[in-house]
């Protein structure tokens, strides 16, 4: 309850009762404000609204003019109405029950005498507590919304920086992508060519994944069918573009963490790359990248129709190849093989849609 004294508005038309009850609640620490009909009990409420003069009002049922329960409803229509007790002599609950309903919070019944004051007492006490935990409670929901609003400002701001971040990053790795292009285009020694091509296919791979979170709608995943479209696009692009005339690529449309995305455009660089190099000798011939779900499990196959295992060992690999798939295999927690059937080279990485919880681990085959 307030600290100040607590004012109660009294509407009733019976002058004598209305001294009784302004006696009896003022030694139990209240103000009483007499109004002998709802019209002077509407124009004290009006009146004092602005200044919050009013803390509770006790209104009686049978009055000339306006009744108690008119006068109620056009109570409850002022902004910010203090509490309302309704009083009458009727012992007729269904009165009782059309000014809870209208919004009194509570209802007591009186007599001539004036025994139902400490009731009243009870009541008026009540209602304000009632009223200051209504007050609590809008107030509170009032600071979750205008929270939840910051919140979903702030929200929206980083997504705009994380995109402009985003950006930024990507346009930097393309433009670094190009100059290793231009650098290989060139180079005069073909290991240093070679070396400048593929560092060039890595540095795109993860550029894709930032251009990717970019232009999507959600900045917490990356759809691998487009993904590896635009990446294949930026290797038929690259130096030895013309050797991959036949590269397709079938996926579906799934969805996985950036990271992983990375780890997954990385290792099919690799082993296009390493296809181009060695699977026909003698010109070019179809690369095949595929991507498909196994309920959780996610299956990716790399192969070509090419010499397969009659392949010449190059003097000048430094198996670097080998070593960066085997890393970006062990970080999507995949498994490695080869198709011993495939007429060619045919190389598959299964791994989870979703990571593992941690303490949970997958075993790495490496062929």
């Amino acid at each position: 309850m307030s600290q100040r004294t607590p004012t109660l508005l009294y509407i009733d038309d019976d002058a004598a009762l209305a001294r009784l009850v302004d006696r009896g609640l003022t030694r139990r620490g209240y103000k009483v404000i007499h109004a002998a009909s709802g019209e002077e009990g509407l124009d004290f409420i009006r009146g004092a609204g602005t200044s919050g003069g009013i803390d509770v009002v006790a209104l009686d049922q049978y009055m000339p003019g306006l009744d108690g329960l008119e006068t109620l409803e056009l109570i409850m229509a002022i902004p910010g109405a203090p509490p309302v007790v309704f009083v009458t002599a009727s012992q007729d609950s269904s009165i009782a029950v059309t000014a809870l309903k209208a919004g009194a919070a509570d209802y007591l019944v009186k007599d001539v005498r004036g025994d139902f004051i400490p009731l009243l007492h009870v009541a008026a006490d009540g209602a304000l507590r009632q009223a200051e935990m209504q007050k609590a409670r809008e107030e509170a929901e009032a600071e979750i919304h205008a929270s939840r609003d910051r919140y979903a400002a702030l929200a929206a701001e980083r997504e705009v920086l994380l995109r402009e971040v985003n950006h930024r990053v990507g346009n930097s790795l393309q433009i670094i992508a190009s100059l290793l292009h231009l650098q290989a285009s060139s180079a005069g020694q073909e290991e240093v060519k070679a070396a400048l091509t593929n560092a060039m296919g890595r540095v795109a791979a993860v550029a894709q994944v930032h251009r990717r979170l970019y232009t999507s709608q959600d900045l917490k995943s990356v759809v691998l069918n487009q993904y590896l479209d635009s990446l294949l696009e930026d290797l038929r692009r690259s130096a030895e573009g013309n050797r991959m005339s036949r590269l397709t690529v079938k996926a579906e449309a799934i969805e996985i963490d950036p990271d992983r995305a990375v780890a997954v455009g990385i290792i099919v660089n690799e082993l296009v790359m390493n296809a181009v190099k060695y699977a026909y000798p003698d010109g070019a011939g179809p690369i095949h990248v595929d991507l498909s779900s196994q309920g959780e499990d996610l299956l990716l196959s790399i192969s070509d129709d090419g010499v397969g295992d009659k392949v010449k060992a190059d003097p000048r690999s430094t198996g670097m190849g080998q070593r960066i798939v085997a890393a970006m295999a062990t970080k999507l927690d995949a498994t490695v093989e080869r198709d011993p059937a495939h007429s060619g080279t045919r190389v598959m990485l299964k791994f989870r849609r979703v990571p593992e919880a941690p303490g949970k681990t997958s075993s790495v085959a490496a062929s």
